[in-house]
């Protein structure tokens, strides 16, 4: 099977104060289309950093990625946000919803950035909302849903431009223990029923438990690949 993504010699260091610190050294690592995968390893391992650089939401120092076998690392700007939009979802620890617009509105808002029409926004917001249990909150804010409502509503905001790939950074770490086995629940279903590939970012024992194929990273390397 060919790789949707596929990084060869990604490195990335970041300043701190007068330190320089290496986030990434060099890994290689490919993503295959309907994975169930899980970046695990402790803090500073360098988990978030290649989920960045994955998502294009950040460029590596060296090394390259390839999309569908072409090099990203040449993308201009505008291209790499039209491939985010248009072919990748992320989900965050801290839902990163929009707090003065409704839960519909979440779920509408990057479908109004690809250009899509009125009543077809609001068909896909109210058909993903009955996809992630949450039908009857479309027109509650933010700060009125539980956690665990507010991250049913950042999973159907990423799925709303039918994406490749979801990427969730630490999706569980502000859940309890039964909101968060709900939501892998969740996930899971999208992945096997829409074929959606899910890369986690996580130190999560419960979400490395349910990954059906485990990345291990520590000091900005990948030291074991489990299937």
């Amino acid at each position: 099977m060919t790789p949707t993504l596929s990084g060869r010699g990604l490195s990335k260091t970041y300043r701190l104060g007068k330190q320089t610190v290496a986030a990434l050294r060099g890994l290689d690592v490919d993503i295959f289309p309907g994975e169930f995968a899980a970046l695990e390893g402790p803090s500073g391992s360098g988990k978030s950093t290649l989920l960045n650089i994955l998502g294009l939401l950040d460029i590596p120092d060296s090394g390259t990625l390839l999309l569908d076998g072409e090099d990203s690392r040449g993308y201009p700007e505008e291209q790499r946000a039209r491939v985010r939009l248009r072919r990748f979802g992320f989900v965050f620890q801290t839902f990163n919803l929009v707090p003065v617009l409704t839960a519909a509105e979440n779920i509408e808002y990057p479908l109004a950035l690809a250009g899509v029409g009125r009543e077809e926004r609001r068909g896909r917001s109210r058909d993903l909302l009955a996809q992630v249990g949450i039908s009857e909150k479309a027109g509650v804010r933010p700060d009125l849903l539980s956690g665990g409502q507010r991250q049913r509503v950042s999973i159907a905001r990423a799925l709303a431009n039918s994406p490749e790939v979801v990427f969730a950074d630490e999706p569980t770490a502000n859940l309890d223990s039964h909101t968060a086995a709900e939501i892998l629940d969740l996930m899971n279903g999208l992945n096997e029923e829409k074929g959606v590939a899910f890369l986690f970012a996580t130190h999560d024992p419960r979400v490395v438990a349910r990954a059906r194929r485990v990345l291990v990273l520590r000091d900005g390397e990948i030291v074991e690949d489990r299937k």
